[in-house]
Order: C-alpha cells, then structure tokens, then sequence
C-alpha cells in the first residue's frame, strides 16, 4: 500500500478517525509535501512553521513513507527533551496505530545514560573502599533497588539521580566495556538499547549526540560515529543548532571533571577509591603505589594549573575571559595526566582479573583525554576556534572558584557544509523561527553553510490579530538610562496587576532579573501572586510545574524561558519582554563572530546581532498562543522597537495581523 500524505491528514483520513479534535490545517499538508520532495531529490529544505501547523506529522509521515516503501532510515534531531518524548510516546504511537505498514522507531541515548549491571555489582561488591560517605553509599542503594527491576536501565528511569561519583561507579562507558565477554552482556541495557538502534528505521535523539556523532565522522571517516548510517535526517528546533554545531566542534577542560576523575580512582584525605578497591596481588603493589604517586603529581598540577588560569583571568583577561593568544599560561597538567595514563595501564598488564584491566583501561583513556585537551586548549591547537576561561562556583573550602577552559568553533558553516550538507542525504530544518522576515532565510544559510537551500516559510493557522494584543511603552527609558531598573521595575509590576498574573517577565540577563526582583518581589507576594524566579536553584521544569498550578502565577525568567516552553490555557495571558535581546556583545563567541564578519568587510550588527535578536524576540512572543484558544497580551518594555530605524524588522517579522497599540 502506497501512502498518502493528503490522505492520512485530511478530514475523512485515518489521523482524523483517530484523534479527537483534528482539524486539516493547509499549511501541514504543504510542509509533507515539501519533506517528501526533499527526500526525493536529496534537497536541504528549511521550513519555518508557525505555532498550530503541526510540524511534527507533516515530517514524521513522509519519514515512514520513506522508510516502509523504501527501506530507509531516518534521522530526526529535536532540541529538547519534551518535544523527544512527545514524538516517541504520543505522536509516533498513533502513526504507527493509523499506518498499516509496520516501522520502527527508537529513542538514541548517549551510552552515559545507561547503568552497567556488571559494574553495579562490582561497585557494591567494593563500596566500602569506594564511598567515604553515607549520602554515597545510600545512593548506590537506590540504583540497586532500581537497576534490578527496571526495563530501560537508563537515567530517565531512575526516580532520583544519583551523585557523580556514584554514577561514575556504575555507568556504561566504552573504555571498559567487556563486550561479549561480559558476565552480564545478554543483560545489558546498553547493548539492548545499541541492537534497536542498529535495527531501526526511525530514530529519534537530541541535537547534542547528533553533532557530536558528526563531529565523531568528521575525525574519523564515515564509520567513525555513535549512529548507524542513515539516508535522511531531520533538525527540528533548528534555531539552536549553530550553537550545539560549534561546542561539539570543539573542546571543555573542567577543573571540576579533572578533580572528579583523581577523586574517583583515589581520594588522598581518605584512602578510598578505585585503586584502594581494586583486586590485586603483591606483584601489582608496586604498580598501585606508583599510581597513586602519579595521581598526587596530577592533584599537585592541577593546583598549579587552574591557579596559574585564575591569576591569568584576575590580572590580563578581558571582562569575558577571552583567551587570545596561545601558551598564555603554561601548560602544567597534559605531562603528569599523560603520565598517569601510561602507569595505569601498566598496572592494568600486571593484574590478573579481567574486570579491573577493563576498569583501568578506561580511567587510563579519560586521563588521556585529559592530558590532550588541557595541551591542545592551551596550545589553541584547533584553528578556527574562539578559546575562553569560563568561573564557576567557589570551591569547597578554597580561595577562588572552580575553572573552565573552552574553545568552540566560530563558524559552523564550512563544517555543516561539508559533513552534513554536502552528502548524498535529505536534509530538513524546521522550526517556528528560521527567517528574520518574511521569506527571508538568509542569515540561517549562511551561518550553518546550506548554499541555496530550498526554503517554506508557513505561518500559523491561529488568528493572532483576534488572540493577542500587543502593547508597546514608548515611555519606557532606554536600557542605558540611570532610572532604567527602578522604571522598569514599577511597570511590571503595573502590567502583571492589569492581568491579575498569568505572567512570563521575560529578562535578557540575571542582573536585570535580579533587579527587578530585588525591588519588586515583596510586593507581588504581598498581592498574593506567586512567584518564581529561575536562578535561584529551582529546576526549570520544577518551576513551569508550579507556575501551571495557579492561575495568578508569575515566573522571572531568562534565555531558556524565552523558547521551548509550552504553557497553554490560562495559567499564561502576559508575556513581558523586558528588553530587546540582543546578544551580550562581550561573549567571546559573540565577539570572535563578529570579528570574522568584520574581516571579510561585513557589518556585524546588521548582518549578525540584529537578526539574531530578531529570531529571539520572535521566540519570546511565541509563548503566549499554544492553542487556538490561548488569548493574552504580549508587553514590549523596550522603546528602541519603535524609535529606532531597525526596531521595524522586530514588528514585521511578527504574524500578520498584528497591530501594536503604543503606549506614551
């Protein structure tokens, strides 16, 4: 049986039949139309699909059709993980209910998040030498009580994630992976999990394992990745993944994850770790010892290292922690990390049990790891990266904060050119904001290296000249003004009391949000609105959770809340854009961007900035209208939308219909 898009969602078709309240959307139909023939002819498709046309279906049904009347496989990447497990447990479920013909599709996980049982039972065998403390030990506990019965074996299962050094213990990784020697390989969750990967048709994952098999193809040759080999792939949420693109293109150095992996194998204050627990005979004493010396010489280089970037940062880093030139601090760790490699494997050749060598093969591999990023970040080995220091949080009981090191790769373009765009594939990229106005997806094209793609704008099938109003302060000082946080301040406030909450305050910095919070949070409580103010180390779903609960809430948020949140009803009826977002002109990315443009004779604010903030303005006015039912206010705080020449590509790249009523 051949499949028909047009069939399948039209009115009378087997979807409409199935699901309650399916209304034929045009625009829908247009987009399956326009993914089949990218398919067909191997084209790379843009599309940009306004909130309501039903993205999801309108690529999912030419995906099947390829792979039932052809045998293919298909690739579909989503940015978040709600919209993965939208796909996996409501939409492809009910194709695959509708659709006569049988295909099957997987969820792909990074190998991290899945438990070893081998390695469980090792790590309870040893916890007493492993674990210092209690909180350790119990978690351990509850992935015991967990891994035995579970039947996905991965992260997304567990009911409470366990402490890292825990998970550490007890978590799938290649290095040590027995394969079918393995005691426990027809078992294993992992290998299940690798074997319907392998056998199937669709598979869905997150952008950030998608890139980094890319990346992996691009080291290693076309079998070099973590997929199997596929004819077509699909980017939904495809706003995002210049920056997923440029991060796994390059390389991070964390003190915290250096210090994680000494600690691991041995902790100097309590005698406990891994080579405190490994089994061993008198002949493999001397090569424990000599590993433990060596991890002491890492623990001592690490001091000097991340002391050596902290004083570099204190005394010649630029406000953002750009690193611009190469061996601006000495490079202390790659000889001893290196040489910690090297002795744990010689103690891996003179031990006897297979399960430690597998152990220390791995831990050996991770030191090296270690060693090459530390001297290839310090070295700036990787052309065509942008490196930076990035602080963390202060250290238990010490002087200075914990230290990053990181590079990202400034233009994905000549990348995805010739690793993803130029093979012999269908190549789709979707999402409700790709063009910076109408028809136009220029800065897209060329940031992510697509020459002349094929491109669909579609907007939205909702009425948003009925559902929303929008409201503009003329009045509102600029950014730059002395009063601009105590003016800001009192008009949200005034805003969120017009609505009676219902409220997203969408902020483009935390010392902004912190600000208004500071001057205005006692207030709202006062009025018994309840607030919730991301920052203060509440999860972001934990806190959408709460702000669904009642009707009168508020959430202060930043960059994550201005896109993939999904909140429909009534519980949103007043999206607040603070400020216009533009990009933070100092972030080392953004400056190293920027200075390429200037090189090539560009312009970077009309050619980068401004339709970057446009593409995310563009997302934060989306979160008001989910539905065809959701109505509400959207409140610019920004007066430069308007008084400004470029603030008019913000309102045209805005739904049409839309007619701002402008306040002052």
């Amino acid at each position: 049986m051949t499949l028909s898009v047009d069939m399948l969602l039209s009115d009378t078709g087997a979807i409409a039949r199935r699901l309650s309240g399916f209304e034929v959307r045009p625009q829908q139909i247009l987009m399956a139309s326009a993914v089949e023939r990218a398919f067909e002819e191997r084209q790379r498709l843009f599309v940009e699909a306004g909130t309501g046309v039903g993205k999801s279906f309108a690529y999912l049904i030419p995906a099947i059709r390829r792979i039932v009347e052809r045998g293919e496989r298909v690739v579909v990447a989503t940015n978040t993980i709600s919209l993965q497990e939208q796909l996996i447990e409501k939409d492809i479920p009910l194709l695959n209910a509708v659709i006569p013909e049988e295909f099957s599709s997987v969820l792909v996980k990074g190998r991290g998040n899945y438990v070893s049982l081998r390695r469980l039972k090792l790590a309870s065998e040893r916890e007493g030498r492993l674990f210092a403390h209690d909180e350790d030990r119990n978690d351990l506990r509850r992935v015991e009580q967990w891994a035995y019965h579970t039947t996905d074996g991965s992260l997304a299962t567990l009911p409470q994630l366990p402490r890292s050094e825990v998970w550490d213990q007890v978590q799938s990784d290649a290095h040590n992976c027995m394969g079918r020697r393995c005691p426990t390989f027809d078992k294993c969750f992992y290998q299940a999990a690798r074997r319907r990967m392998e056998n199937g048709q669709l598979l869905i994952t997150n952008h950030a394992l998608f890139f980094a098999d890319l990346a992996m193809r691009a080291r290693a040759g076309a079998t070099g990745g973590v997929l199997p080999n596929y004819h077509h792939v699909i980017l939904d949420e495809a706003h995002e993944i210049e920056d997923v693109a440029a991060e796994n293109f390059g390389i991070r150095l964390s003190e915290s994850g250096v210090r994680h992996l000494l600690r691991t194998l041995y902790q100097t204050s309590t005698g406990r770790g891994y080579l405190s627990a490994m089994r061993s005979d008198d002949s493999a004493e001397t090569a424990i010892e000599d590993a433990i010396r060596c991890i002491r010489d890492c623990e001592s280089a690490a001091d000097r290292q991340f002391d050596a970037l902290w004083r570099w940062h204190e005394e010649y880093a630029e406000s953002s922690g750009r690193m611009r030139n190469k061996d601006a601090v000495r490079d202390h760790l790659s000889a001893p990390m290196l040489q910690l490699a090297a002795t744990l494997r010689m103690l891996r050749d003179r031990i006897a049990n297979e399960a430690d060598q597998f152990e220390l093969n791995s831990y050996a591999a991770r030191a090296e790891g270690h060693a090459t990023g530390a001297r290839d970040l310090l070295a700036q080995a990787l052309a065509g990266c942008v490196y930076w220091v990035e602080i963390g949080k202060k250290r238990r009981g010490g002087e200075r904060p914990n230290m990053t090191l990181v590079c990202a790769a400034v233009d994905v373009g000549p990348i995805l050119r010739e690793h993803l765009f130029a093979q012999d594939k269908g190549v789709v990229l979707t999402s409700a904001t790709l063009a910076t106005s109408h028809g136009d997806f220029r800065h897209a094209a060329i940031r992510l290296g697509c020459d002349d793609p094929q491109t669909l704008e579609l907007g939205s099938p909702f009425d948003y000249a009925r559902l929303v109003t929008l409201i503009i302060d003329r009045t509102m000082p600029e950014p730059n003004h002395p009063d601009y946080e105590d003016e800001l301040a009192g008009r949200v406030l005034s805003h969120i009391r017009e609505t009676d909450g219902g409220a997203f305050v969408l902020f483009t910095s935390f010392r902004t949000l912190n600000a208004a919070a500071e001057r205005i949070a006692d207030r709202l409580v006062d009025d018994g609105f309840p607030l919730h103010i991301q920052g203060i180390g509440v999860p972001r779903n934990t806190l959408l959770e709460r702000f669904r609960t009642d009707e009168r809430s508020v959430l202060f948020g930043v960059a994550s809340f201005w896109q993939g949140v999904d909140v429909r009803g009534r519980a949103l009826r007043n999206v607040i854009i603070t400020r216009l977002p533009f990009e933070v002109p100092d972030r080392p990315i953004v400056q190293a961007r920027h200075e390429l443009i200037e090189s090539r004779g560009g312009k970077p604010f009309s050619e980068d900035s401004l339709p970057r903030a446009v593409l995310r303005f563009k997302q934060g006015f989306g979160r008001l209208v989910r539905s065809s039912t959701d109505e509400g206010r959207v409140v610019v705080l920004d007066p430069r939308i308007i008084t400004k020449r470029y603030g008019r590509m913000f309102l045209d790249a805005l739904p049409d219909g839309i007619v701002a009523q402008v306040v002052g």
